[in-house]
């Protein structure tokens, strides 16, 4: 999830009880246990999903769908080999907005009788399926509804190229159940294979083995050997080309885009080969990107095999690409090792914020890593500030049942997670820290697990019984505590200091055409542009602006932070570009502060409708779900 997934209103999602899954490592290619292996572990249980996985559980998907672009619909049939595991006569998937048209049995396709519960607005319905205690293949035939909340159609004008329709999808968190009915539980993985019917003109890509051109008769097959979770599920079908990179990697983008997309990504083989050397070995033969169209509500998305990334990365200058190192890292920390709820996704995130700059700092050098830590703490600390330092939601355990996860998985899990891991790093030194984490992969890889198991692991391999430690390292500090504990360490750079005294020099009346901002990374301008007073004169603005170009800047980061700046001080040269930006670009990130920033005052409030009324078409309903709500 996609991304940075960073949101910043409130929270959704969990309680326990016990599933089975998979146990004993495995690094073989097809990554597949027996029935009694992986009824070895017990994992929370996911109230986001209606599927009840000690009686009956799917362990693999053959899709065979086509893509029609004229009704917005994905239509075909979802079968899945299950294990009856109580031999009783029901099995449960998860659905939302589809339309169940029939269900088999076996092989043969004997036709079996099933039912719709009732509708959850967050949750859809369960879908009951009548089985036999022999049951071991079950087909379902489905449409999907054209406002599916999973699926963003976009028109030729959304696109780069402007010629063809595109699609893509966005699973996570439990959107996967309004594209496929499937047990939608992080807790729950399977292989799957694919066969999917596109228009001729485009090229169809999965979270699985991909074409590298396209072919003369639109249909795609695919096969995904390792088991993963439902919300890494990812289809996307458009006017695709590719690339390749290294021998291990490669992008794929539309034509007009994929230029611009191999410069910025060139270094992604160094990346792979930077994280190998840390966590050992990738796992999942390659690793492409998706450049996609810009109304991608996220950064990136972690899909097994293919990241989609959004195109407000490529700033021309590779300086956004931890982003990348970010979502590579999760290739270990969430799709090798998952979250089994939504209420422990700091082990998702947590650990990929931590190997990320681990692999910034191996590429290129502690300097710059820790300019990234300083960003993130500033985004935690502001995350924590809006929420209230006592929120529950500040916990890195989380309690969310009954909220929406689609809205709870904020920077808490992110950075918070990430200051506990740096935390525990300093309290055992670099080396030990990496054994061990190299053995948490290891131990549970390709498998989903929880928070107190994690915890568990950590007191009987690194802990061992030490009570100086175990106090050093604060457990319930950190993760069961709101806020951050007093004695935590504030991160620290050199090079943002350097940016601090120039800051200084503005502020006390030196011109900004006479700063030394020479080699100053996008990093260091958001630093600068974050420190700026909220209130500035328009004379201070039109300075600034001239001296840096901030409204015509070609990085989003850099761009998104002035417009805060603009919008606080009525500074209306930048209006056009600010318009121009909130219709073009659909990542939740800089959207929702954005908006928030205009939604404060009357009088932007009007302006924030005006071009929202514009710009909702080009948006993912990740990110309209939490806008309808802000501007009403």
């Amino acid at each position: 999830m996609k991304p940075y997934q960073k949101y910043l209103l409130g929270l959704g999602m969990a309680g326990s009880l016990h599933l089975t899954a998979c146990t004993t490592q495995n690094t073989t290619n097809t990554e597949t246990m027996t029935t009694a292996q992986q009824a070895q572990q017990q994992v929370s249980e996911d109230v986001h999903s209606y599927a009840e996985p000690t009686k009956a559980v799917a362990r693999h998907l053959d899709l065979d769908i086509a893509v029609n672009f004229d009704t917005k619909t994905i239509s075909g049939t979802a079968s899945y080999n299950i294990d009856n595991l109580a031999k009783g006569n029901e099995i449960i998937f998860d659905t939302r907005g589809l339309q169940i048209e029939k269900v088999y049995l076996g092989d043969n396709r004997e036709e079996t009788t099933f039912r719709l519960g009732e509708t959850d607005n967050v949750l859809g319905q369960p879908l009951y399926v009548t089985i036999k205690p022999e049951t071991k293949r079950v087909t379902i035939q489905y449409k999907t509804s054209p406002d599916a909340a999973a699926l963003q159609w976009l028109n030729p004008q959304q696109t780069a190229g402007k010629k063809y329709p595109f699609l893509f999808t966005q699973s996570q968190a439990i959107l996967a159940r309004t594209w496929i009915p499937i047990q939608d539980s992080p807790g729950i993985r399977i292989t799957y294979n694919a066969k999917v019917q596109v228009p001729k003109e485009l090229m169809a890509v999965m979270s699985a083995e991909n074409p590298m051109q396209k072919n003369a008769n639109g249909i795609y097959n695919f096969q995904m050997k390792q088991q993963i979770p439902s919300y890494l599920m990812a289809l996307s079908v458009g006017d695709m080309v590719f690339r390749e990179v290294g021998p291990q990697t490669g992008i794929y983008a539309e034509p007009a885009t994929i230029e611009a997309a191999a410069y910025e990504f060139a270094e992604m083989d160094k990346m792979l080969v930077a994280a190998e050397k840390i966590y050992g070995k990738y796992r999942w033969d390659r690793y492409d990107l998706l450049v996609l169209p810009p109304s991608f509500p996220f950064g990136g998305m972690e899909n097994p095999r293919l990241t989609f990334v959004t195109p407000t990365v490529l700033a021309k200058d590779r300086s956004l690409t931890s982003l990348i190192a970010h979502e590579l890292a999760h290739s270990w920390s969430g799709n090798l090792v998952t979250n089994a709820t939504w209420n422990d996704f700091w082990l998702n995130e947590g650990f990929t914020v931590y190997f990320e700059r681990r692999i910034m700092e191996e590429l290129y050098g502690k300097p710059y890593a820790d300019m990234l830590a300083v960003l993130g703490y500033q985004d935690l600390t502001n995350t924590i500030k809006e929420l209230g330092a006592e929120s529950e939601d500040t916990r890195l355990k989380l309690d969310l049942e009954g909220r929406d996860p689609d809205e709870g998985l904020t920077d808490i899990a992110y950075e918070k997670g990430n200051l506990f891991l740096h935390h525990i790093e300093m309290a055992v030194g670099r080396e030990r820290f990496d054994e061990f984490v190299n053995k948490y992969f290891n131990t549970f890889a390709f498998q989903s697990t929880d928070t107190d198991k994690f915890l568990d692991f950590l007191r009987k391999e690194l802990i061992k019984g030490d009570e100086a430690l175990a106090e050093k390292i604060n457990i319930e500090g950190w993760v069961f505590t709101p806020g951050l504990p007093e004695n935590h360490v504030k991160p620290t750079s050199e090079r943002f200091a350097q940016v601090e005294e120039t800051f200084k020099a503005w502020k006390n009346g030196k011109p900004a055409a006479q700063l030394t901002t020479k080699d100053w990374s996008s990093h260091e301008w958001l630093h600068f542009i974050r420190m700026l007073p909220e209130q500035m004169s328009q004379q201070q603005m039109q300075d600034l602006d001239k001296a840096f170009n901030f409204t015509n800047s070609g990085n989003s980061e850099v761009l998104a932070a002035w417009f805060i700046h603009a919008i606080h001080n009525n500074y209306s040269t930048a209006d056009k570009a600010l318009e121009s930006f909130l219709t073009n670009v659909g990542r939740r990130k800089f959207l929702v502060p954005i908006y928030k920033a205009l939604a404060a005052t009357p009088e932007g409030k009007k302006k924030a409708l005006a071009i929202y009324a514009k710009a909702r078409p080009n948006y993912h309903a990740v990110s309209t779900v939490t806008l309808d709500e802000m501007l009403k």
